[in-house]
């Protein structure tokens, strides 16, 4: 049993060292087009923001990450960052809805019906950027999310052929298993774009230059 003890344990480790590698490189790889709040006007002008997606309370509001996320885009297209905002997120059942709801807070900030665009199939951070660059046919990007999250979403945009920059949301703190999270994540998003993964839904397309009233 010794020997097939040390096998296991020594598979275990480089698993380890694996996931743990893929982990520093996509960091690392990402971290000269990550600007923060303060950093802001270093940021390229692009066609949108990408608003990803993370869930509502139960009365149906945004969650305080999903307001946070969506407070700087807003602030980018009031700075001119971005001409136009597309929300992505879970539209899976009649009874979860992420994007209207950010839809109708971004009416209230006074942000254009025509200039915000709804990603109803954004189920994932992969299939957000595939149909952000297959359906909206964005070629340019500032991609707003928690820092825990932004080095995926950007080093999944880029490999799809997206000019992609990103600015931390961080307007409060956040668990601690959110950074877990995503050491394992980008295992899952390098497969993804090995194999050119198809999101479940695709669909015509709604160039983000129209009008986002083709997207409500």
């Amino acid at each position: 049993m010794k020997p097939l003890f040390q096998i296991m344990y020594k598979g275990f480790l480089a698993l380890a060292l694996f996931v743990v590698l893929i982990f520093v490189l996509i960091k690392m790889q990402s971290e000269p087009y990550i600007k923060t709040v303060a950093n802001e006007k270093e940021l390229p002008t692009s066609q949108t923001a990408i608003v990803l997606g993370a869930g509502l309370l139960i009365s149906g509001g945004l969650s305080p990450i999903f307001k946070d996320r969506i407070d700087i885009a807003i602030s980018l297209y009031k700075e001119g960052k971005v001409k136009r905002i597309l929300v992505t997120g879970d539209d899976g059942t009649p009874t979860h809805n992420e994007v209207n709801p950010a839809r109708d807070y971004l009416l209230t900030q006074g942000i254009p019906d025509k200039n915000i665009f709804l990603d109803h199939a954004g189920f994932d951070t992969y299939s957000s950027m595939y149909r952000a660059r297959e359906i909206f046919l964005v070629d340019s990007a500032i991609i707003v999310t928690q820092s825990f999250h932004l080095p995926r979403s950007i080093f999944i945009a880029q490999r799809l052929g997206i000019k992609a920059y990103g600015i931390p949301a961080d307007q409060h703190a956040y668990s601690f298993k959110n950074n877990i999270r995503e050491v394992f994540a980008d295992v899952r998003a390098v497969f993804d774009v090995m194999y050119s993964r198809k999101p479940k839904y695709l669909g015509g397309e709604i160039p983000i230059t129209g009008s986002g009233f083709e997207s409500i």
